[in-house]
This record gives C-alpha cells, structure tokens and sequence, in this order.
C-alpha cells in the first residue's frame, strides 16, 4: 500500500520539503508521496488526530508548530525532549506518534561537510535564543563543542538556555557580541534579522569579524543571506543553510524509511531551483 507523509506548518507554500522528499522516493523506488498542509495553530490538534486517523506514516513539523506538537504526540526521543521542540514524527506500527528533533544534528552535520569536525575545542558564538537556536547547543554540546556563547537582543533568553546545558556556556548581549566577535572562530546566525523583502540589516555590526571565521546562517532560502554577504565580503568562510536543511531532512527520511538518501543530487537540485549555482 502506498504510504504518505507530509510536512505541517504556516505558512507553508515556501517549503522545499516536498521536492526533496519526493525526489528521495522517486530515486530510490520508494512507493509513497510527500505533501505540505497548512495548519493554523488552532487546528493543531485536529490536524493531528485526522493525519493519524488517514494512516499517515510520519510527517515533518515546522513553524510555528514545533513545540505546540509535542502535548499531541505518544513518545519523545531523548534529543526532542531536551531540546523542548519536535521536528519529525514518525508513525509506530501500533498507531502511536513519536517525536524527534532532526534540526540540530543536520545543521553540524552540514556545517562539519564544510569544514570538517577538528574545531570542537573553538571557540563558538550562536546569534539568537529562539528554539532553532536550542536545538543547535544542545546539538554542538552532545558532539563535543566545548565553548559556547549565545547572544540574543533579550540576554535573560540566552541564559536560559545556557542553564540548561551541561557544560559551562555564556550568555552575552548583541552588543558585546559585536565587541567580542574577533574571539569566535565559528558564528551561526539563528535570528531573521534582515530577511524581509528591503531589509538588509544584520543582527550587529560585523566590523570586528575575523577573515578566518566560519560564518552560518541557518536560512537556506535566500542561499546567501545579507548576514552571509557581509560576512563574505570580509573574507570569511560561509556556510548556508541549504546543507543543514538537507541533512536534518536525511535523518527524517531515514527514520521513517530505514534508508540513506543521495544528498548530493537532491543539493544540486534545490541549488538551482534556488537560483544558485
């Protein structure tokens, strides 16, 4: 029987899961479809329940839903419930719902393929305090990154979050983040600071950034962000969000498929139907 998974969030219209899942099935002979659904926060629970009564087999879980699922599913892997956010649901054989957090994993995934895993004992700045940035500590943390540092407009945020971690991790402003920026080796950018249509502004000034960093974005959508540009212009290495976007999407498919997709050939794909090159 052909079975069927689907991505949930609003909006949802952007979305390049479909593509890449539907590439995955279609490469590897697989019989089942993936599709987006649009779900208001109100009809969460319905929405849920209905996708479950259907014989859905696992689905993905987007903004603004990724903390709201969890109350609605069975069973947390240990990741998702540390981190407090789910992002994959798979299906059981018994018809009950398990959540897992592909987010964090994929983006070190993605950013270890640039360049590679001997900068554990660097040091580490992460931009913004909301739930992706979660998921990337705890991520960095369980692989072995030893100096963290997350800054965010509201600081009380940021401590939070580095209170839940079990190593020793600071908590600074956007402005002595600014200051400071020489001293990190790698930056990862979670906040939407600049992604409007017009808007060009950056989190902080980027003045005191180092030629040698390594600086992420987790957008995948522009590929280079107003953050990666400026970034670029000062001679740093960037690293998009298109692979983190790829490699948590790999983890999902593996967990509802026991398979490995190709991530080359659907990267290639989504860079041109992105416009890039």
């Amino acid at each position: 029987m052909k079975k069927w998974y689907a991505v949930i969030g609003n909006p949802i219209g952007h979305s390049m899961s479909p593509f890449m899942h539907n590439s995955w099935f279609s490469q590897m002979e697989i019989d089942a479809t993936y599709i987006p659904i649009q779900v208001i926060e109100e009809d969460l629970d319905r929405a849920v329940s209905s996708m479950n009564l259907l014989g859905i087999s696992g689905f993905n879980v987007t903004i603004p839903h990724k903390e709201k699922i969890i109350p609605l599913l069975d069973i947390l892997d240990p990741m998702a419930e540390k981190m407090g956010a789910v992002n994959t649901v798979v299906r059981l054989e018994d018809g009950r719902l398990k959540g897992f957090n592909t987010d964090g994993l994929g983006f070190v995934r993605s950013l270890e393929e640039v360049v590679g895993d001997q900068l554990k004992s660097e040091e580490v700045l992460i931009i913004g305090a909301g739930g992706a940035a979660r998921g990337i500590a705890f991520a960095l943390e369980t692989l072995g990154y030893s100096h963290l540092t997350i800054c965010n407009r509201t600081v009380e945020k940021a401590v939070a979050i580095c209170s839940e971690l079990e190593q020793k991790a600071a908590a600074i402003s956007l402005q002595q983040a600014s200051e400071q920026l020489n001293q990190f080796k790698i930056i990862i950018q979670t906040t939407p600071a600049g992604l409007k249509n017009g808007d060009f502004s950056l989190p902080f000034s980027i003045e005191k950034l180092n030629s040698t960093a390594i600086v992420a974005d987790i957008v995948y959508n522009p590929l280079m962000t107003p953050f990666l540009e400026a970034a670029s212009q000062k001679g740093a290495t960037t690293v998009s969000g298109l692979g983190m976007f790829v490699h948590q999407g790999a983890l999902a498919f593996n967990y509802w498929t026991g398979q490995s997709p190709d991530l080359l050939a659907v990267k290639k794909q989504l860079i041109e139907n992105l416009g890039g090159n």
